[in-house]
């Protein structure tokens, strides 16, 4: 009873939240808002994704913002230089992003810890200096313009409306697809996997199968929030797909909350709009947005959602034993009068 009452609460909050981001663009049509909203859904879609990895597989990788570059370049290319359907051209990029996400998985995810995380990271810087070096297909530093809006029964998407609902279409859709593949037994294994990788292999989860699995899904879902950048900005630089990028990933991951797919909506929507806010402080903007950072991870070490649900459980909890303390009391006193 318990699970389906959870089912049904989370499928209301899917739905609200549906609701919401379908008639936000009917009561704010700035065009700067509804681009930035359109930018943390693409943030979402790649946060999901590296919280299945970290959060749920208890893995570790900085290299995300690789393929999320790779899906980015991968489709503009194939859109500007081959004149492929550019939604054909995001699945072809996906299905070439998987493969190439198996091929280095294969041997890096043997490593773990600290030494998974510098691998990832060198992947990340090779293919950062492939996109900077490379400039007779890839534009160099000057970056890659000129690429096609997605359309849609031949109405192109090309403003930050129609763009709207197609990005947090993709954010919804795979947000619910993660909600219920960490209920089911995939998801289960990936938490027995973070928990204690030996005590998982005994209870029958393959390792290595699940570590690829959700390795190469977590790549799918980046590669798929760099094709929609490309197509909704119509221009790539490579410095959007640095090092710095796939750390930015992870702390989104951390201060939404490791393991919660709620967490990871929470993180990329605060982490992508604070930046905007504190402009007003011009020179003194890096260092308050670093205190900010410094502060939650202090006061919420398991991150936003996690934390603030441990806040609300604590307080209920001290609450019902205040309350049976009470009545303990007031049940005791007529014994004492007699």
């Amino acid at each position: 009873m318990t699970y389906f009452l959870r089912l049904h609460r989370t499928g209301l909050l899917v739905w609200i939240l549906t609701l919401v981001l379908a008639l936000f663009p009917l009561v704010q049509d700035n065009p700067y808002i509804l681009g930035l909203t359109n930018m943390v859904a693409i943030n979402v879609i790649v946060v999901l994704g590296l919280n299945l990895f970290i959060g749920y597989a208890g893995q570790i990788s900085l290299g995300h913002a690789a393929f999320f570059g790779l899906g980015a370049y991968g489709s503009a290319l194939l859109t500007v230089y081959f004149g492929i359907w550019p939604w054909l051209a995001m699945g072809l990029t996906a299905l070439g992003v998987a493969l190439v996400t198996l091929v280095i998985g294969l041997p890096v995810l043997r490593l773990s810890g600290h030494y998974l995380a510098m691998a990832t990271l060198g992947f990340n810087i090779v293919i950062y200096t492939v996109l900077v070096q490379w400039d007779e297909v890839t534009g160099g530093p000057s970056g890659f313009a000129g690429i096609p809006p997605l359309s849609i029964f031949g109405l192109e998407l090309d403003d930050e409306v129609r763009f709207h609902y197609v990005v947090w279409g993709f954010a919804l859709v795979l947000c619910t697809l993660c909600l219920n593949l960490v209920r089911s037994g995939v998801g289960r294994g990936l938490a027995a996997l973070a928990a204690d990788e030996r005590a998982a292999s005994v209870l029958g989860v393959d390792i290595k199968k699940s570590k690829i699995k959700v390795f190469v899904l977590s790549a799918v879902f980046a590669s798929l929030a760099g094709s929609l950048y490309a197509h909704c900005f119509s221009f790539v630089n490579p410095d959007t797909f640095g090092i710095f990028a796939s750390v930015d990933f992870v702390i989104m991951v951390v201060v939404g909350g490791m393991g919660s797919i709620w967490g990871s909506l929470l993180g990329a929507g605060l982490l992508t709009i604070l930046p905007e806010f504190l402009d007003i402080f011009e020179t003194y903007r890096d260092i308050i947005h670093g205190l900010i950072l410094v502060l939650i991870l202090l006061f919420l070490p398991r991150g936003f959602v996690t934390g603030i649900k441990d806040i609300i459980m604590t307080r209920l909890a001290l609450k019902r034993a205040r309350t049976e303390a009470q009545e303990v009391r007031q049940d005791a006193l007529p014994e004492q009068g007699q």
